[in-house]
């Protein structure tokens, strides 16, 4: 806890603004979450980590927080702006699958993720659990009751489904910055509408087809839109208005705005002036991860997703300290060379910690040499999550020497929970990942690194040699003199 105030950067104004809860000692916080019909890719994945960070941070703060992730099983079509077909039914059908077991396969794959990359929750029936995970398919009765308080003043009817006029609520699109014609030229037409932005609320069933995710409603036998179900379970959890609304950048031209408009129109709000009449006091987005291959596309086959990461040797918390050692509101380029970078940075933080494992935590502990670090922490994590200069203040705490042990300790356990690396319980062991092409296992390593020791003990140089190269060929790099003390990695 710290009594430096908060400044977030709010998308909706564009500015830095002091955190102040709707509700005090409340911070409730909404958190778009996957579509569940793939693996997320770590570009995904960027998302959760800063949702976690801010979370992490609001409750270092002192706040007790209540923060929903959703999961779509139902309504995202191919295009975010209501066009082409749904995501989730095409997959099942490719996969010949229903689509029940498709949205529960991908469920449990974004799970593991979020624990793989330890994003805050305690676990509930076997799944993380940061305070409330929606599912929509749970909530579609809320749904339909939502667009029946909103359909008489703010929607229209057409044989494809029930749409949202925008020109009905103030300042639409002032999150996006789009509201020209070129804005929203990605916009597919569809005949009947309006206005070029008008979204569907609900969308009916073609005639002669049946969906396997569909319902009776007011306006046919259908599905709810996407931007619905947020501002449905949002309000349903948390209450209008609340905290904060995270999610990507690319939420932010369409997504995110057609659920402004939905909630401007169920709480009879006025214009975006006042913020809170959005829904959400702050609307917070996260940068685009860049990845030059192309592989970050989901379309291309054998995308980046955190497995992929492990089964290449990687601990997937170097990818978290990746993320964290850029600004979320920056673009962070992706290499498998800027992996290895962070890979390295954790092994040395987790060795530094190492040593101060088994040292019993004492309250209050504290020493004087410490308090600057700690200050630009707080400065830093209260600097609208500015992890990159966290880090560097992480970092300081860790080298210090000729500290008392228990609040060296003390200090680095206060800043991990805010950064989530989980530095006093990894382990150097744990650190190593085998990758899944590996021709030899960590026992055979062990046992021919122990040869080579003794035969370099007894100067038989020839045959250290011939070991190092065997494991050469097995894939095993030897890292003799390596500064931190690595005997070797696997390629």
């Amino acid at each position: 806890m710290t009594d430096t105030p908060l400044k977030l950067f709010n998308s909706l104004t564009r500015r830095l603004e002091v955190f102040e809860p709707v509700h005090p000692g409340e911070a409730r916080v909404y958190t778009c979450g996957p579509t569940v019909y793939n693996y997320p890719h770590i570009g995904n994945m960027r998302a959760y980590v800063f949702a976690d960070v801010l979370g992490r941070t609001l409750s270092w703060k002192g706040y007790r927080l209540t923060h929903v992730i959703n999961i779509t099983d139902v309504g995202h079509l191919t295009d975010d702006a209501d066009a082409g077909e749904d995501k989730m039914e095409k997959m099942a059908a490719e996969k010949a699958q229903s689509i029940w077991d498709i949205a529960e396969h991908y469920k449990q794959a974004y799970w593991a993720d979020v624990r793989a990359l330890n994003i805050r929750g305690p676990m509930k029936e076997g799944r993380p659990e940061p305070a409330h995970w929606t599912v929509a398919t749970d909530y579609v009765p809320q749904m339909i009751a939502f667009a029946q308080t909103i359909a008489e003043k703010h929607c229209y009817e057409l044989e494809s489904g029930l749409y949202f006029d925008v020109s009905t609520v103030a300042d639409y699109g002032r999150l996006a910055r789009a509201q020209t014609d070129q804005g929203e030229s990605r916009i597919e037409p569809v005949a009947g509408k309006r206005n070029p932005a008008d979204f569907a609320i609900w969308r009916k069933t073609p005639p002669g087809e049946k969906r396997q995710m569909e319902w009776d409603s007011p306006w046919g036998r259908g599905a709810p839109g996407w931007h619905l179900e947020c501002s449905v379970m949002s309000g349903a959890v948390l209450g209008f208005p609340f905290d904060i609304h995270t999610g990507g950048i690319d939420h932010r031209e369409i997504h995110h705005p057609n659920e402004i408009a939905q909630n401007q129109a169920h709480c009879c709000t006025n214009g975006l002036d006042e913020p809170k009449n959005s829904g959400a006091r702050f609307w917070m987005h996260n940068n685009f991860l860049v990845e030059r291959s192309g592989k970050m596309s989901k379309s291309s086959g054998e995308f980046l997703r955190l497995q992929l990461l492990i089964d290449r040797g990687y601990h997937p918390l170097a990818y978290r300290l990746m993320c964290l050692a850029a600004h979320y509101r920056s673009e962070l380029e992706f290499s498998w060379e800027g992996l290895g970078a962070a890979l390295t940075r954790l092994k040395r933080m987790v060795m530094a910690a190492a040593p101060l494992a088994d040292v019993a935590m004492q309250a209050g502990a504290a020493h004087p040499r410490l308090a600057p670090a700690m200050a630009r922490f707080a400065e830093a994590i209260s600097d609208d999550l500015n992890t990159p200069v966290a880090l560097t203040a992480l970092e300081e705490v860790l080298g210090m020497k000729k500290v008392d042990p228990a609040a060296k300790r003390a200090a680095i356990a206060e800043i991990d929970s805010v950064l989530g690396l989980d530095l006093l319980t990894l382990t150097r062991e744990g650190l190593r990942i085998r990758p899944k092409d590996a021709a030899i296992t960590e026992d055979e390593i062990a046992a021919a690194l122990a040869r080579r020791n003794e035969a370099r003990a007894a100067k038989d140089f020839a045959s250290a040699d011939a070991i190092r190269a065997e494991l050469a060929a097995a894939g095993v790099e030897v890292m003799d003199g390596d500064p931190l003390g690595w005997e070797w990695k696997l390629g």
